[in-house]
């Protein structure tokens, strides 16, 4: 047996995170998640991997890079031997861009020469063929996240992506060359980056088998970078490489669970159909409006009240609305139209969960992280999977407390019903 390998995972905001610690768990791994680096966290002789979750898709490209080099260096310094950036499935980024900056300063730091760039996550029928990344069978610039609020896509050609904001170029690596052994594969990488200081690989990747075959001539690397997808295969990899025994940590009961809350500002089509469904099954709603948060009409206390007078129910308070009432909203000015729906969510989150609720639901990257800033919780371990990449979360600090954070386009349309029912520890029947 050699020695073990520990694989540090860097994502760009908490849905993310949350979203890679649901593979790398349901691969065998035992599997930390921090909020940002933690200082005081020091043991983990016991885990194999472990996930930061910074806010770094949107943040400033200077301040992006800086976490994200901070981020490293820590995992490094407590024993990570491999190294995962980690962004959405669709790319998620302005033209400018944090995922180039990014991943170029970790390669540099790391003294890489090159790495690949596979966001695919085929479960969620996000694929890349031919170089181009497809969501749901529609090329990513045609698909809703088009008309996403913060990082609207306007390419579904990633080298073109990458390259508008990357220091480096990018060469394809089409399906009929993923067979090559990987002496061939060296070969190949030899002869197109010859004239390149750096560069990045994009192959196709549709399939698992497709995923098996990335991991076979990649795997070595030691800087990756991708969505949540490969994570469940290069996992495998690296502990048939140690010969470490893949162990699932599951979910551990809790006492007092009651009652749960969900929140959602993403406004995705996947999230408003959730919503949507939701409501049909009879389920207790409150809408958070923009417009009376800026006028005082609404706040903290309206909905806090709204929820506290129904006690023994569940509640959804949603944010969400269609692409075209956002942007009408957001003339009102856009950041600060957001900061105070986020500020509110997480002030609500945090009250309920001193006064004794267990469960909280919820949907949308930013929303997630206002949260879990509120809670004030650092670390968590990862339970069962309520969808593909949404994972049920314990934090170390209240192991009462189940969190379910979700990228806004992930999960089923009964998604709701499916989490509230999962964090009691109760099994779903669709």
């Amino acid at each position: 047996m050699t020695r073990r390998q520990m694989l540090g995972c860097v994502a760009d905001d908490f849905t993310g995170a949350s979203d890679a610690a649901s593979f790398l768990q349901k691969a065998g791994m035992r599997t930390l998640l921090l909020n940002e680096v933690q200082e005081k966290i020091t043991a983990l002789e016991q885990i194999d991997a472990v996930v930061i979750a910074l806010k770094s898709r949107t943040q400033e490209t200077e301040a992006a890079v800086k976490d994200s080099l901070q981020a490293v260096r820590w995992l490094e310094d407590r024993g990570a031997s491999k190294f995962y950036f980690k962004y959405c499935s669709t790319f998620d980024s302005t033209r400018e861009g944090n995922i180039g900056p990014v991943a170029d300063a970790v390669m540099e730091y790391l003294g890489q020469r090159y790495t690949v760039l596979c966001p695919s996550l085929p479960v969620n029928e996000r694929i890349v063929r031919e170089g181009r990344l497809y969501v749901k069978g529609l090329p990513l610039d045609e698909s809703p996240m088009k008309d996403h609020p913060l990082t609207p896509m306007w390419d579904s050609r990633i080298k073109n992506l990458i390259e508008a904001q990357s220091r480096f170029k990018a060469i394809e690596l089409n399906r009929d060359r993923l067979e090559m052994t990987r002496k061939e594969c060296e070969a190949w990488i030899g002869e197109e980056g010859k004239k390149e200081s750096r560069f990045y690989v994009i192959p196709d990747y549709a399939d698992d088998a497709d995923a098996r075959n990335i991991v076979r001539l990649f795997g070595g690397l030691r800087f990756l970078t991708g969505g949540s997808g490969l994570l469940e295969f290069l996992a495998p990899a690296m502990q048939e490489k140690t010969g470490r025994a893949a162990k699932s940590s599951g979910d551990k009961k809790a006492e007092n669970r009651e009652p749960g809350v969900v929140f959602a500002g993403s406004c995705s089509v996947a999230t408003l159909a959730q919503i949507k469904d939701y409501q049909d099954r009879g389920g207790l709603s409150c809408r958070l409006d923009p417009i009376a948060l800026l006028d005082g009409r609404q706040g903290r206390e309206e909905i806090l009240d709204f929820i506290l007078s129904h006690p023994q129910k569940e509640v959804l308070v949603y944010s969400s609305d269609k692409a075209e009432n956002v942007k009408e909203i957001q003339k009102l000015g856009r950041e600060r139209v957001a900061e105070l729906i986020e500020q509110t969510i997480g002030s609500v989150a945090a009250e309920l969960v001193k006064r004794g609720y267990g469960r909280i639901v919820v949907a949308g990257g930013e929303t997630s992280g206002a949260v879990t800033r509120a809670l004030g919780f650092d670390a968590f371990e990862i339970g069962e999977s309520v969808a593909p990449g949404v994972p049920i979360m314990i934090p170390v600090e209240n192991r009462q407390v189940r969190l379910v954070l979700k990228s806004g386009n992930f999960g089923q349309e009964d998604f709701f019903a499916r989490a509230l029912k999962m964090t009691k520890g109760e099994k779903y029947n669709e």
